[in-house]
């Protein structure tokens, strides 16, 4: 009972009550904003293309710039979410996110469909995962891996729902149709739910723990490392995700074919969700660290090494889905694990931000590398090297559980 008063009281859980509609609406919101705003993309990306003119390169800029923009806005959010909860930011992310997405359906040129993506980046800083992990960090105190895992586990079903379904949409109504039609979809699902079920009181941050020393995290060595780590694994997993589809599509995949793989490393991320409670209670925040990170450079090796047959790369494509789950909830517990939950919201933000960076220039970087390189198997093949460097770093400043500091 002590224990679980003093955890109460390290995390701001002591005088509350949860939101009973949070966790449900939280998890649907993850899978349509995800799977909307995000696996569309690559699905479209082909047909977009083809109607328009324009360079996969050209588009795939604009899909990047709006990651970048996510990774930049982030850090504001993160602030505003330390202090006045998630419900205005997420509801107004939602609205955003439609209108971003009839820009992009309605857009007559390229200039204008980068401005859809630009305002889509700040729909993604405003409803995807971060600011849903500070809600469920904030809400659910101790318990909020068993939160965080249940809307993770909800957010890696987005491209096994969404994937499928916009490659059948596109084949039918053609790329700007399709978006239209997950714009209506993303505003009817999310935006009532962000506005009615956010609506809890949102309760006192914690106190700070005792400081070892009086250097602010932000600029503590463990912290610089870890962020350079992320940056880099980050870099690596998202262009293996959207560099997936093309390297099937290299192997003999047909569209169809190559979609339903990416669904299924959806899936894959959700069974991966299911095994990180287990993994945290039995490794330090070190080792899983590093062996997560390891493992996601392992089965982007694989996929770079091993040509076929079709069945064997979609297995490929599934523990790199399952290796991806984990590491989502890895970063969602970085900062309490190693320095509470007093600044989540900002720590998470400056903490994530250069990883977001990274994961908005990895689209067009590995589009732009691919041919240089010789294609995307050559490509799988750097992106695992520098998930490799990513894990030296990782072990180069352990630490213990609940480390303390600074949070200037």
């Amino acid at each position: 009972m002590q224990r679980s008063q003093a955890d109460a009281a390290a995390t701001g859980t002591r005088v509350r009550s949860r939101p009973r509609a949070a966790l449900p609406a939280l998890c649907a919101t993850q899978i349509t904003s995800w799977g909307i705003v995000y696996y569309a993309f690559p699905v479209l990306l082909s047909h977009l293309t083809a109607d328009t003119g324009w360079s996969a390169n050209a588009a795939t800029g604009a899909f990047s710039l709006a990651l970048l923009v996510s990774g930049v806005a982030g850090i504001p959010v993160g602030r505003i979410l330390d202090r006045r909860g998630p419900r205005t930011v997420m509801t107004a992310g939602s609205v955003i996110g439609v209108l971003a997405l009839l820009l992009i359906a309605t857009a007559p040129s390229l200039p204008v469909f980068f401005l859809g993506w630009i305002l889509a980046g700040i729909a993604m800083a405003a409803t995807f995962y971060p600011p849903a992990f500070a809600a469920l960090t904030r809400w659910w105190g101790p318990d909020r891996i068993r939160a965080l895992t249940i809307v993770t586990l909800a957010g890696g079903l987005a491209s096994t729902v969404f994937a499928p379904l916009t490659a059948v949409l596109a084949e039918h109504l053609g790329w700007r149709q399709t978006y239209a039609v997950l714009a209506v979809i993303l505003a009817v699902v999310t935006i009532p739910a962000h506005a009615l079920a956010l609506r809890a009181p949102w309760p006192a941050a914690p106190p700070q723990p005792p400081a070892r020393d009086r250097t602010p995290i932000p600029r503590s060595r463990p912290f610089l490392l870890l962020a350079s780590a992320f940056t880099l694994s980050s870099f690596a997993m998202y262009a293996v995700v959207i560099g997936l589809i093309p390297l099937l599509t290299e192997r003999g995949a047909d569209a169809s074919t190559a979609a339903w793989a990416l669904g299924l490393g959806g899936a894959g991320q959700t069974l991966g969700r299911t095994l990180y409670a287990s993994l945290s209670a039995r490794t330090s925040v070190t080792t899983r660290t590093a062996t997560l990170i390891a493992l996601g450079g392992a089965t982007t090796a694989a996929l770079a090494l091993i040509p076929g047959p079709m069945p064997l790369l979609i297995v490929l494509a599934v523990l790199a889905g399952i290796v991806r789950g984990n590491l989502t909830l890895l970063q969602a517990t970085a900062v309490t694990d190693r320095w509470g939950t007093t600044h989540y919201g900002r720590l998470s933000g400056l903490l994530g931000a250069p990883a977001r960076i990274a994961a908005a220039l990895a689209p067009w970087a590995g589009a732009a590398l691919a041919g240089p390189l010789g294609g995307y198997g050559h490509l799988f093949a750097a992106l695992a090297a520098l998930s490799l460097v990513a894990t030296m770093l990782t072990v180069m400043c352990p630490m213990k559980a609940q480390g303390a500091g600074s949070g200037r």
